[in-house]
């Protein structure tokens, strides 16, 4: 999972396996395999650092439940 802020500052965490797009139109969306949107306040390069730190952590073992 990975965090998130929608443009009303709610911050939301997403299954990042589940993101089958993303583009900025300029604000940056995020589309699902479910077919929902998501318009965030993070930048395309952020979200996608965000998905590639997450899948890093999970590789090395050292996911959010690790100690």
């Amino acid at each position: 999972m990975i965090r998130v802020t929608k443009l009303n500052g709610t911050e939301l965490c997403i299954n990042s396996d589940l993101i089958e797009y993303i583009e900025s139109t300029p604000d940056t969306t995020i589309t699902m395999t479910t077919g929902h949107k998501l318009i965030v306040r993070e930048t395309v390069r952020e979200v996608t650092d965000k998905v590639t730190g997450h899948k890093r952590e999970i590789l090395r073992g050292q996911g959010p439940d690790a100690h």
